[in-house]
């Protein structure tokens, strides 16, 4: 039986493949600024104690930058914030403007977001605070989950796109 079907799946890929159109049209290399967009730079965390973490505080994709997700941390003291999700979630987000500040970027560069909430409950809280701080309404996704990172009550990851300078400039 194993024999039957290693033979039918030999016979699959040969003739599957044998009809297959592998023409060259689309083995240009691409433009310059299209393969400077392919660079990958995992970029060190600005937080000296972040620095034997097994991930980047931000990977960089030519002009896009994804953060990874913040949580109400105060960075000083390495401790959830007190005083539930309004303060957790200013202070997310003013980690967030801390790490894109790092890299010449602000919040008004962020393009879309992505909110893991502790509690649903919490959506217009927090949907409050989130819309002073991006105000121009990136494109975002809201879900809840239970277990976030130190018993937070909300986790925030964003996708910043950097401005073209130029060259004049």
């Amino acid at each position: 039986m194993k024999l039957l079907v290693l033979n039918r799946v030999v016979l699959f890929l040969f003739f599957g493949m044998a009809s297959c159109n592998f023409s060259e049209k689309n083995t240009e290399p691409l433009p310059d600024s299209e393969a400077e967009t392919q660079q990958i730079i995992f970029h060190s965390s600005h937080e000296p104690t972040k620095a034997n973490v097994p991930f980047s505080d931000v990977v960089q994709v030519g002009r896009l930058y994804f953060l990874s997700g913040q949580i109400g941390m105060d960075h000083s003291t390495r401790e959830l914030v007190e005083g539930g999700i309004e303060s957790e979630t200013t202070q997310t987000l003013e980690n967030i403007k801390d790490v894109l500040q790092q890299h010449g970027l602000a919040l008004g560069d962020v393009v879309k977001a992505t909110v893991i909430l502790a509690d649903m409950e919490d959506f217009d809280t927090f949907s409050r605070i989130y819309s002073q701080y991006l105000p121009q309404k990136p494109a975002r996704t809201t879900f809840a989950a239970k277990g976030l990172a130190r018993a937070a009550k909300i986790e925030i990851e964003v996708i910043a796109v950097k401005k073209e300078t130029n060259p004049s400039d």
